[in-house]
């Protein structure tokens, strides 16, 4: 399905276009954003399935920019885990532009939301797709100053702030990336991460290397939000609106960081012992700080906010393993994660939604008054805290069966006491929230608006059938072909030059 590369670049085109339109169109006919930011969601989610099958028969597809092949020219590149990748960002961006139909009539200017939305996920789907590492860094700062604005969307004084001290610190992240992308390029003289990957299989280790992987952990892992890199996380995502907490946590941590992280050192660089071990104490520091940290929260969103910090720590536990097994785990935690943890963030948004709190000590009940959103949370609560038959449960299992298989008995044991933690969390915003009695002041409150319910009701249903994508066929088609492109390494630069040259 050669013909299919010439697609690749829609996926930039169609959300940067739509950012467009909408900022045109928008001011002047109040119902045209809603419109273009679902149509455009819709398209590319369509386009992202059709990658998959595209790239179900093996190998890759490489779309040269102008027609200059690399190493010259730029080029976007399309496998197996870019197709994951697109799958995940672009459904969960569907599902949120649907649930803000309803959610954002509550500010003023919609149509600035949906362009900065959709420049958002434009610069996430380029990082995902582009095959050269300057370009990567670029697509990465306008996903990056897109959030910034819409962290800070409500205006009030604990939103700038948040904003800021985001800024700030991903901005420092975006230095150290930069950084490490000069060194390689002074090393390497080639920014095509293709070319870049033979080059550095050729002239093995450096100096320069270990600074360069030094540099990209810091900043990848400033974006990705593990610890000791997270102090921006439980204020920014909170402050947000619910969809674009929605979409900070469900996909652009992972986009910017993980996949990035992924992408650099396993098909770039070239994964070792002594990263695979940072990786693995990483992902354990992030799993148990986060969910400790989470436990004491009684603000629902900072709670949701620190519980992302503690699940990354799964997927890099995961990843970090190096075995297939462990690999598989990691990228289904990602897509789990980025399903049950969106809807829980839009849950909090409808509770903030209908009652103007995200106190615990506020609520109680509410599942009486809104059941949809109840009852999903709860479907969410069980993912997320690894209980069956819910998705969650089936990438954590896999992952603690990769540690076990790997004798990594310690990381297994922490990975267990996290998830247990995490139960212990959310049955505290089950009671608190929605189980209990009626508080006085919440008997006049009603469930949200159709949209929002619709948008919900999708996410539970993937949480509850999203453990099938571990049967054979949905794991050959979908995980397997994402983790194969992990585990062939910087055989990555081979393929595209082949693909190239046909």
């Amino acid at each position: 399905m050669n013909y299919f590369a010439g697609m690749i670049p829609f996926f930039v085109v169609l959300a940067l276009g739509g950012a467009f339109l909408v900022s045109l169109a928008g001011r002047r006919l109040k119902i045209f954003p809603d419109i273009a930011g679902l149509l455009t969601t819709f398209s590319l989610l369509l386009l992202s399935v059709l990658a998959v099958i595209a790239v179900s028969g093996g190998g890759l597809l490489v779309y040269s920019i102008g027609a200059w092949r690399p190493p010259v020219g730029i080029n976007f590149v399309l496998d197996g885990l870019a197709a994951f990748m697109l799958v995940t960002v672009n459904l969960i961006a569907f599902l949120v532009s649907l649930y803000a139909v309803n959610y954002m009539e509550r500010y003023t200017d919609k149509w600035k939301f949906y362009t900065l939305f959709l420049l958002m996920l434009g610069g996430m789907n380029g990082v995902i797709i582009t095959g050269d590492m300057f370009n990567l860094f670029v697509y990465l700062e306008i996903a990056s100053i897109a959030s910034y604005a819409l962290v800070a969307f409500g205006t009030e004084k604990h939103e700038l702030e948040a904003a800021f001290k985001y800024a700030v610190m991903s901005t420092v992240g975006s230095l150290f990336i930069l950084m490490g992308i000069v060194f390689l390029y002074s090393y390497t003289s080639t920014l095509n991460m293709a070319h870049m990957a033979l080059v550095l299989a050729q002239r093995g280790t450096s100096n320069i290397l270990l600074m360069v992987s030094i540099l990209f952990i810091m900043g990848f892992g400033l974006k990705a939000a593990l610890v000791p890199f997270h102090a921006w996380l439980p204020d920014a995502h909170p402050s947000a609106p619910a969809p674009i907490s929605a979409m900070l946590s469900g996909v652009l941590i992972k986009s910017l960081g993980v996949y990035a992280l992924c992408r650099v050192f396993y098909n770039v660089i070239g994964i070792n012992p002594a990263l695979s071990s940072v990786f693995l104490v990483l992902g354990t520091l992030s799993m148990l700080i986060g969910v400790f940290l989470a436990i004491g929260q009684w603000d629902l969103k900072r709670l949701l906010a620190y519980h992302s910090i503690s699940q990354i720590g799964y997927v890099i536990l995961g990843l970090g393993l190096g075995t297939p097994l462990g690999i598989v785990g990691g990228l289904f935690h990602l897509f789990n994660h980025s399903v049950f943890k969106s809807l829980l963030f839009l849950n909090s948004g409808s509770v903030e939604y209908a009652t103007g709190t995200r106190d615990l000590n506020k609520m109680g009940g509410l599942i009486k008054k809104m059941p949809v959103t109840g009852r999903t949370n709860l479907v969410a609560s069980m993912s997320i805290a690894g209980i069956p038959p819910f998705n969650g449960f089936w990438s954590k299992l896999i992952i603690i069966i990769a540690a076990v298989q790997a004798q990594e008995f310690f990381y297994a044991f922490w990975a267990v006491l996290a998830s247990i933690l995490t139960l212990a969390s959310f049955m505290k915003v089950t009671k608190y929230c929605y189980f209990g009695r009626l508080k006085e002041k919440l008997k006049g409150v009603k469930e949200v608006p159709v949209c929002m319910k619709v948008s919900m009701s999708l996410l539970a249903i993937i949480c509850i059938l999203g453990g099938l994508l571990i049967l054979p066929r949905g794991e050959s088609l979908f995980l397997g072909k994402a983790g194969y492109s992990l585990l062939k390494g910087t055989s990555y630069g081979n393929e595209v030059f082949e693909e190239v040259n046909k």
